[in-house]
């Protein structure tokens, strides 16, 4: 059914359009993938969906369920393509039982509670084992995200070309070997976690530390691996799914004092704790008891675990700083990184000196791991800084400028630069 005003201008309904594909098109996309089976004919989909909606609602005006119609009418445009190309015939036999005119909206109702797991099914499909881990996370961010492939590639320190192969072998793959498009059973679940956890991290982290453009943040993305992150642990209560969740909450807490209202970038010592998310701090901290009372501590849960002694402390100056360096041990000895490194050295320069971190700091890029990582050289021009070595300084924040691509990052590197005695 049609609202009652029957015509809008066009403009309007681009606006609309605008809005609902930021909003919904993952959504619309992961409900188009389960509806006809394969990932290039539901993105083919998808843009004839809201390209028939352009054309249509400015005469019939937005449907009173625009998600159902854009679904019904990509669908129903699918179907005539798949027709046209004369493929699959068995598609033949049961399109009646799919087709329907782009404006007539389903039971959309009846079928809410199936359409909102959609992108959890969509997770688990690209999350295949069958799949290579790059390719998994790959296609996850492309396909459930709608991530850029330049941001995924800068996401992964490799080249736009080689992730949009990935991206491509994956698709084949899943087609290839026949990959359901299911949530796994109860007895695969366990030994598919990992995988679906590092995504929904990985999705979550380019909306916390956006990989490139003029803001730190993408609110939309957090939001949606927030969402993500409770249907896992309403799947799957295992207690790495509540330590991610808690992760993810306790630093979402922070997100409005991280930035100035010039949206400058605000470091956690300096951060406004008012600001701060309360409901989010104590939700996640009582994710991370729970996790603990299990006895099976993974990765997230020490960095969950990490993120609340920083929420606990009533300012910077009162951090437990030899908690925290404890605990990055533990976390370096689960799972071994250049960046736990990273990240435990600089606490262990706030708990024994700026001296004794940047000596970890100097080892840890020695190795040439880090040597494209901007923090890596942030952390160290840092240190320099607070020694009064500022010649080093300088240099550390130049390379550190150099390979900053986020607008926020990059003033903010430019003032500390700026601001070193000649």
């Amino acid at each position: 059914m049609l609202q009652s005003a029957p015509r809008l201008a066009p403009e309007v309904v681009r606006e609309t359009l605008d809005a609902m594909y930021r909003e919904e098109s993952r959504r619309i996309f992961a409900t188009l993938v389960r509806l006809l089976g394969d990932f290039d004919l539901a993105e083919e989909a998808l843009h004839d969906g809201f390209r028939a909606a352009l054309e249509q609602w400015p005469t019939q005006g937005v449907p009173d369920h625009p998600r159902a119609w854009l679904v019904s009418a990509g669908r129903f445009k699918a179907i005539d393509t798949i027709r046209r190309r004369a493929r699959f015939q068995a598609w033949d036999d049961s399109a009646d039982a799919v087709e329907a005119a782009p404006d007539a909206a389903p039971a959309w109702d009846e079928e809410a509670e199936v359409l909102e797991d959609d992108r959890l099914r969509l997770i688990f499909t690209c999350c295949n084992p069958a799949l290579a881990p790059d390719a998994q996370v790959a296609l996850t961010l492309r396909a459930v995200c709608g991530l850029a492939t330049e941001d995924i590639a800068s996401a992964f320190l490799v080249s736009a070309p080689t992730i949009a192969q990935r991206i491509v072998r994956a698709k084949a793959r899943i087609r290839d070997a026949g990959i359901p498009y299911q949530v796994p059973s109860a007895a695969d679940l366990p030994e598919r976690l990992d995988a679906v956890l590092r995504v929904i991290y990985l999705v979550f982290n380019e909306g916390y530390a956006a990989s490139s453009g003029e803001t730190l943040t993408r609110a939309d993305l957090c939001a949606e691996a927030i969402r993500l992150g409770r249907l896992l642990l309403d799947l799957l209560p295992e207690p790495e799914a509540l330590g991610l969740l808690a992760l993810m909450l306790l630093q979402e807490s922070r997100r409005t004092a991280r930035t100035s209202v010039s949206g400058d970038l605000v470091l956690l010592e300096a951060q406004d704790r008012g600001l701060w998310n309360r409901e989010m701090i104590a939700e996640g901290a009582a994710l991370v008891a729970r996790a603990f009372a299990a006895r099976r501590i993974g990765p997230y849960t020490l960095q969950a675990a990490i993120a609340a002694v920083h929420a606990e402390a009533a300012d910077a100056a009162t951090t437990d700083w030899g908690q925290i360096a404890g605990l990055y041990e533990l976390l370096s000895r689960a799972e071994p990184s250049p960046v736990v490194a990273l990240n435990r050295a600089v606490a262990i320069a706030m708990r024994d000196g700026p001296a004794v971190g940047l000596a970890l700091i100097d080892g840890i890029l020695a190795t040439g791991e880090l040597a494209d990582y901007h923090l890596a050289h942030a952390a160290r021009a840092d240190l320099c800084r607070r020694l009064g070595r500022n010649a080093e300084a300088r240099s550390a924040y130049e390379r550190a400028l150099a390979l900053a691509r986020l607008a926020p990052e990059r003033k903010f590197l430019a003032r500390r630069l700026a601001a070193l005695p000649a």
